[in-house]
């Protein structure tokens, strides 16, 4: 495997010009076959895992210690740098989210997301002087690891409701900078000028932009924009759901088995794993791990 410090500052340098897309596999199978694709960074998805255990993406419904193992397994099934989707931190003081911070770098991780959403109703974002602690208490026990660990902060503004989500997650964002955060995130905006517009207010720090459905955008386009960093969250996890979904409704619901045309081939699936297996025994001495 490549060495972790190694893949650190290749994940930190990704972040210094240009745009990648660092796309979201909920296992070891997807992670696999996403880093055979050539993509240069991974990152997980707390919907992808949540879903595939049966729970939903809320309240940390799955625990921290089960996600903590997650994060830890998608980091050392490739050689490429993966980003947590750390959720909230798994806390909602300041000492609980370094606590939580420590042990997810801990895992592996090249990077690490803290967002700002309390899963409450009545007050769906932390209060911003509390964010802010949070998100330097955050900086503050990757700093204390001594490692390269990048910190992203993410505003959750858009997702929750906010009635000016664009102005509330500029002025958290630049906030979170301020607190150490080395990448800015708000997932939601999808509009060119909506995204323009926060790039180039929280500029020079790179900004982590998220492609849950098909705006209209492309790659060229977000880099145009200045988009540094594009994720998809849990759109490829949901494109695997919305296959299986449509399969197995036409089997209940017509008797039909016409969902599985257009399906990936046995032969070819089950090729690729095959290749990636004898590539890993070869690597490790045939210890067929990855």
């Amino acid at each position: 495997m490549t060495d972790l410090a190694t893949r650190r500052a290749a994940f930190r340098a990704l972040h210094d010009a240009g745009c990648f897309v660092m796309p979201n596999p909920w296992d070891l199978g997807t992670s696999r076959y996403l880093a055979a694709l050539g993509f240069p960074a991974l990152a997980t998805t707390s919907s992808g895992f949540a879903f595939s255990r049966a729970l939903p993406d809320t309240d940390w419904a799955v625990p921290r210690d089960a996600m903590l193992g997650h994060i830890a397994e998608i980091a050392a099934a490739t050689d490429l740098p993966v980003n947590a989707d750390f959720e909230s931190g798994y806390a909602h003081d300041p000492e609980g989210v370094a606590e939580n911070v420590a042990l997810c770098v801990g895992t592996g991780v090249a990077g690490l997301s803290i967002e700002d959403a309390t899963g409450s109703k009545d007050r769906p974002l932390y209060d911003l002087d509390q964010a802010v602690a949070r998100m330097r208490a955050a900086r503050q026990a990757i700093d204390a690891s001594g490692a390269e660990v990048l910190l992203t902060g993410r505003c959750e503004a858009y997702l929750t409701g906010h009635p000016e989500p664009l102005r509330e997650a500029i002025h958290r964002l630049q906030a979170y900078a301020e607190a150490g955060a080395d990448v800015l995130y708000a997932p939601g905006p999808k509009r060119r000028e909506e995204i323009r517009d926060l790039v180039a207010a929280l500029s020079p720090r790179p900004v982590n932009i998220l492609m849950s459905t098909n705006p209209g955008l492309r790659v060229a386009d977000l880099a145009e924009l200045g988009v540094r960093r594009i994720s998809v969250g849990s759109s490829l996890a949901r494109a695997a759901w919305t296959g299986f979904i449509r399969a197995a409704k036409r089997i209940g619901e017509e008797g039909s088995f016409g969902g599985f045309d257009g399906s990936v081939s046995f032969a070819e699936l089950n090729g690729f794993f095959r290749k990636d297996l004898e590539a890993r025994e070869a690597r490790d001495g045939g210890a067929g791990t990855p």
